[in-house]
């Protein structure tokens, strides 16, 4: 996380406390020409537009009123979503179970995206279980790690 994904994080996270929700992940990037600086959010039994509405009325308070970006940007909040990106150590436990897409910096036994059930997460590596087995993968192999949602 950049520092003003990190700053926006420190201020979104006693706001998001106090309204019930948490802070899934907060991201500051530059698409298209122009900077943008999204908050996505979590709550049990699913996240609301309200939800949503209520977060960035308070923290576009804050962000004003401190005023740590320089230069504009647009400010998005938004739901983490089904199939959202596992980042962190604590992302992974809690989806321990969970169907996911393994995609790869490379490929490995002809593709560079896997899909299965989380098994099991460490530094080292993460284990998926599909139809044709167990599947390890190094973690330095991996570019990303999503949620799935199979119909």
């Amino acid at each position: 996380m950049n520092r003003i994904a990190q700053l926006a994080y420190e201020l979104a996270q006693p706001i998001a406390k106090e309204q019930g929700i948490e802070i899934w992940d907060v991201e500051y990037v530059k698409e298209a020409g122009a900077w943008f600086l999204r908050v996505y959010i979590d709550k049990e039994g699913g996240v609301s537009i309200e939800n949503c509405e209520a977060l960035s009325r308070s923290l576009e308070a804050v962000l004003d009123e401190r005023d740590p970006i320089e230069g504009s940007y647009v400010f998005e909040v938004s739901s983490a979503g089904a199939e959202r990106e596992l980042k962190r150590p604590s992302d992974f436990e809690r989806f321990i179970g969970s169907t996911v897409e393994v995609k790869l910096y490379q490929n490995q036994n002809g593709s560079k995206s896997f899909i299965g059930t989380l098994v099991s997460h460490s530094d080292e590596k993460l284990v998926i279980t599909s139809d044709i087995g167990e599947m390890s993968f190094g973690s330095a192999d991996i570019a990303q790690v999503k949620l799935r949602v199979l119909l």
